[in-house]
């Protein structure tokens, strides 16, 4: 179990391992829900409206070479098969498949130049969540918890909301802690009575006799730490079975929802069974950050947005089962008080092309691809960049995967420049400013 819980540590339990929390500047949020959509949504169908594409629909591509995955796939250009309309008093242009979204247009910040290193998913998903495309390597909920800390020692700060029907592409590593310590990686949180593996205590060992074992487990521990002052990891595991013993009372209360009124049930579309799930755990992920959690993410099983064939049905699907609950999460923060100091993202690990893989699908695209931000004083009802006439290419105001790390890392009050680690000889850090180029994008803040 104490190994099991190694990453339930808090602040003060960090610097029981030897260190500190380092907030650098003054943060505009304190909390993070990502909404991860894994496999690669389709920017100029959701996103991104280009009229040529509906123009050039299964003709040649006109616009030069194109960077395919599956070349002998490829085949002429696709148009966008659902309608765009203009949402919001900002005017912001989405598809007909995201309404909900459409109705808090006004709140977010869509990003439509965004750009990645890789084509790859696997490489992909490591530089968005990791910075970099080798395995191995710190999430960003990890470097977020080690340069803040936590607000709530009775609960991790770094939750991981997984979808009940599986893992998704890259497994754990998603939210892996890298070289940083164990005790900076997500927690995995599943559906059910137990949604902590080996938090429970059997229901044979009686509360005071478990009390006892952990008090002489904290004794031997001490006296062993006492001989080897400079095994910081020790000391670390030391507080891990208090927090645990802790969490045992506060993870089930973060996660029943029995409380909740039926509007704010409603509003998620938790009486609907295609959305029932991800708005579960939509609503959790606010009981969370309203707890004091810092990072949480929610996954879907697999990489169901790597839309290869059926391109148009797959997303009518998927915008089903996501768009509701994702927007009334930030409804509902906003109602709360919670949006100005909680970010939500809502993205993928790269984008899509504009002509056809097959009959109907669409190939891998790291040139462009679309994002979405609300809260934590991001500019609400704002457009950034510009793709091509096809939506290929990111042309006008790009943002690269590092260069939006570096900005949320700023919004939270850390300088994306100075939040490093030593690691391998070098100070290792998410953005590696000095190999990236990894910059600020102010225009993208209120």
């Amino acid at each position: 179990g104490g190994v099991a819980l190694a990453h339930l540590l808090g602040s003060a339990q960090a610097r029981a391992a030897g260190v500190a929390p380092v907030p650098q500047l003054r943060p505009q949020a304190r909390a993070v829900i990502s909404l991860f959509q894994h496999g690669g949504p389709s920017q100029m169908d959701l996103f991104d409206y280009k009229p040529e594409l509906n123009r050039w629909s299964g003709k040649p591509y006109p616009g030069g070479d194109l960077e395919v995955h599956f070349d002998k796939q490829a085949g002429n250009v696709l148009g966008a098969p659902y309608e765009f309309h203009r949402r919001g008093q900002c005017g912001m242009e989405l598809s007909e498949l995201l309404p909900h979204t459409g109705a808090i247009a006004d709140e977010i910040t869509l990003v439509r130049s965004m750009t990645t290193g890789s084509v790859d998913h696997e490489s992909a998903l490591r530089i968005i969540h990791t910075g970099r495309f080798l395995a191995g390597l710190p999430t960003l909920g990890s470097w977020l918890l080690y340069g803040l800390g936590s607000e709530n020692e009775n609960l991790p700060a770094y939750v991981v909301l997984a979808d009940p029907d599986g893992l998704p592409v890259d497994g754990e590593r998603n939210w892996s802690s890298g070289f940083l310590p164990a005790v900076y990686q997500g927690t995995p949180f599943r559906g059910g009575e137990n949604p902590v593996f080996h938090l429970r205590t059997p229901a044979t060992v009686p509360a005071a006799a478990r009390r006892n074992q952990l008090d002489l487990l904290a004794q031997l521990n001490r006296q062993h730490a006492a001989l080897h002052p400079e095994n910081t990891e020790l000391s670390a595991r030391i507080a891990q079975f208090e927090t645990a013993a802790r969490m045992q009372g506060a993870v089930p209360e973060a996660l029943d929802l029995s409380g909740e009124s039926p509007a704010t049930r409603r509003l998620y579309g938790l009486d609907d069974p295609v959305t029932a799930d991800y708005g579960r755990r939509c609503l959790i992920a606010r009981r969370l950050v309203e707890r004091g959690v810092r990072f949480v993410q929610l996954f879907l099983n697999g990489q169901p947005w790597d839309t290869h064939d059926k391109n148009a049905e797959r997303l009518k699907g998927l915008c089903a089962r996501t768009d509701r609950p994702s927007a009334a999460l930030v409804r509902d923060l906003k109602s709360r008080g919670l949006l100005d100091s909680t970010v939500v993202l809502w993205t993928g690990e790269f984008g899509r092309l504009p002509i056809s893989q097959g009959k109907d699908g669409r190939d891998h695209n790291r040139h462009a691809f679309s994002l979405w931000v609300a809260g934590g004083g991001f500019r609400a009802g704002h457009v950034h960049g510009a793709t091509d006439d096809f939506g290929y290419r990111a042309v006008h105001d790009p943002v690269s995967v590092h260069d939006f790390h570096a900005t949320l890392l700023h919004q939270l009050g850390l300088d994306h420049d100075r939040l490093r680690f030593p690691h391998e000889g070098r100070e290792a850090s998410l953005t590696d400013p000095e190999v990236t180029g990894a910059r600020l994008v102010p225009a993208l803040l209120a």
